[in-house]
Parts: C-alpha cells; sequence; structure tokens
C-alpha cells in the first residue's frame, strides 16, 4: 500500500456531503427543512463559486455545526475516509478554534473555550483503529480582532502536543488593510519557536511580500511562478514549500482550467522549489487526495517522477512527521531486511 500526506486541509471542509446531510437530518431539523434530499445539497455544496470570498462563505455552514460536543463525530468519520479511501498516513488539520466555541460567549469567554476546542480535537484524532498521525495548525483570521488572533498564536505554543503549526486564513484580500498587524503576529509565532504557513499568494489579491520572510510553507503560492517567477530562487533559498491544492482553483474561479498549473509545476521543478499536493477541502470538492493526483498525471501536468517528488516533499515538509523517510521507504527497508540474504548478513 501507497502511503500519503495532506499538508492542507481544513477542518471545516473535511467533511463529505453525504456525512453533513445526513447530520443535518438527524441533528439539525432548520437545514434538514433546507435541504430535504441529498442530491440538492450536493449540487449546492459542491458546485464551483465565482469567487474566493463567495467559496469561503460555505465553511460558516459547516462551523455553525462544529462544536465542542460534535466535533468528534465529524472527526470519527473524516479520519475513516482519509484512511480507507485516501491511504493517508499523515493529516495536518487546520481550523480557527475560535469560530468552534460558543457564540453564547463573550470574547474573553470563547477565548478561554478555545483551549477545549483543541484538546477535543486533539483526543478525537487519536482513532486507533485508523492510524493516522495527525496534528493541528491553527488558523488566524483575517476577519478576526488582533485580541483574537494572537490568543490563537499562544495556543499553539501551550499545546505543542497537539499543534505543530499557525496560519493565517479568512481570505486573502482581506489582510492588505492590517498588514502590519499580522507581520507583527508571525514575527511573535516566530520568536515563540511556532512553525508557520500561510495563506498567500492563492489570489491575484492576496499577493503580499511582506510577510513571506516569516513564512516555513506557503499555502496556495500559486501566483507566485505565475505572476512573480522572479521570487522564485528566494524561496527555494528558504525551502519554503508550495501547498498546491488543485482543485480548489477551479471551485473559487482563480483559474478557468487545471492546466494552467503546468507552468507553476513547471517553473517551480526548474527554481528547486518543492510542492506538496493537498486537498484543502476534499468534502467540500467531493475530490480525494488520489483524485487530485489522477487528475493531474491525466492532463499531463506533471508525470510520475514529478508525482513521486511531489509526494516525498509532503512529509520532508510535514510539520510532525515522526520520521526521516516517507512511510514508502521505511516499508521498503522493512521488507528488504526480512529477505534471506538481509537475514543471512546479519
Amino acid at each position: 500500500m501507497t502511503l500519503y500526506a495532506d499538508l492542507h486541509r481544513h477542518l471545516g471542509g473535511s467533511v463529505v456531503p453525504r456525512i453533513l446531510w445526513r447530520y443535518f437530518q438527524r441533528q439539525n431539523p432548520d437545514l434538514a427543512h433546507r435541504f430535504p434530499e441529498y442530491s440538492e445539497f450536493e449540487e449546492f455544496y459542491t458546485r464551483p463559486r465565482n469567487t474566493l470570498d463567495e467559496y469561503l462563505e460555505l465553511h460558516t455552514l459547516v462551523e455553525s455545526v462544529q462544536t465542542a460536543q460534535t466535533l468528534p463525530y465529524f472527526i470519527y468519520r473524516l479520519l475513516r475516509g482519509a484512511y480507507i479511501f485516501e491511504n493517508l498516513a499523515y493529516l495536518e488539520l487546520r481550523y480557527t478554534p475560535y469560530l468552534r466555541t460558543s457564540e453564547k460567549l463573550s470574547q474573553s469567554e470563547r477565548i478561554e473555550q478555545m483551549a477545549e476546542i483543541v484538546e477535543i480535537v486533539g483526543r478525537a484524532s487519536q482513532v486507533p483503529e485508523y492510524p493516522i498521525v495527525t496534528s493541528q495548525i491553527l488558523c488566524m483570521h483575517s476577519r478576526l480582532p488582533y485580541e483574537v488572533n494572537r490568543a490563537i498564536v499562544d495556543l499553539a505554543a501551550q499545546h505543542r502536543e497537539y499543534v505543530c503549526a499557525v496560519d493565517l486564513a479568512g481570505g486573502d484580500a482581506h489582510v492588505a488593510e492590517r498588514l502590519d498587524e499580522f507581520v507583527q503576529l508571525y514575527q511573535y509565532a516566530r520568536s515563540l519557536n511556532i512553525k508557520t504557513t500561510g495563506h498567500l499568494y492563492e489570489t491575484s489579491n492576496g499577493c503580499y511580500p511582506e510577510l513571506l520572510p516569516y513564512l516555513m510553507r506557503i499555502g496556495h503560492g500559486i501566483q507566485i511562478p505565475l505572476q512573480y517567477p522572479e521570487l522564485l530562487p528566494e524561496v527555494a533559498k528558504c525551502q519554503q514549500c508550495l501547498e498546491v491544492c488543485p482543485t480548489t482553483y477551479l471551485q473559487t474561479g482563480t483559474l478557468e482550467d487545471l492546466q494552467q498549473l503546468k507552468i507553476v509545476f513547471d517553473r517551480c521543478f526548474e527554481a528547486g522549489v518543492d510542492i506538496a499536493i493537498c486537498t484543502d477541502n476534499a468534502g467540500l470538492h467531493n475530490v480525494r487526495l488520489p483524485f487530485e493526483y489522477e487528475n493531474l498525471l491525466t492532463l499531463d501536468i506533471i508525470d510520475f517522477e514529478q508525482l513521486e517528488a511531489c509526494q516525498n516533499a509532503a512529509f520532508r515538509h510535514a510539520f510532525a512527521w515522526p520520521y526521516e523517510q516517507p512511510p514508502a521507504s521505511l516499508l521498503t527497508g522493512l521488507l528488504q531486511s526480512d529477505r534471506p540474504e538481509a537475514v543471512a548478513a546479519r
């Protein structure tokens, strides 16, 4: 069995349409009434949107039902699907903990409740029958107050047993008016030795070179090879990996055709910039990681050698993968050690 790593998957966008619809039918009368038939809900949930902001509104639908009480329900089903259908060995789940707290509480009370959310996600992610190595990336949010975002960074520092990094999400166009604030937050995170990634250079409205020096990985980053290829040598020098999520760019209207990604891969390989192929929102797209691979291969955007390089890069740049090699290399070494010639040489 070939085993994979997904470095960029949102907790909200990981719930497949059928699981979410069944939850509505059983537990949420209002949403059950709104979507009485599954086919109607699947068409609404998975259809492409015109803009990134319109696409991100779908996350609010899931966030509203991912509470302290329901998170174990959703995470168990997420891991079950990831293990059985995607052969994942490693998964980084990212989300904004504040948006899973109770809206009935004050801001300070919601900040306090975030620690409980992190612990719930951490415990729920430990499923013996689906032994995926998991870790959390806590997302600051471009539309949340500074106090909340700083508390998210502090939370990451306080719960390193569950959290491997911080991110900045919420729509890249909304970062501009608070750019200095987010630079300061990333500086603060790095001063605490917290690993960093960030939604950056996903769209033409989200290109902020001021943030690049503080990132260890770049969430999406496709506009760098597309519009700013002069930045690629520095990205390669800093060993910053791009987290490329192919289907997302069709769903958000960022790209018209996946063929446009060939420039991204070609220029990155030429410059020595690593790419990890990711899903972003596998449930929201109804496209799992092996199909992201297959689509890129079928369209001749990458070849099998390049695919293997991207798969290996995902493990190499994983923030919490506990081994020096990807699982395929570990398995090969184990099998070779059991061969008669290997045993005789011991």
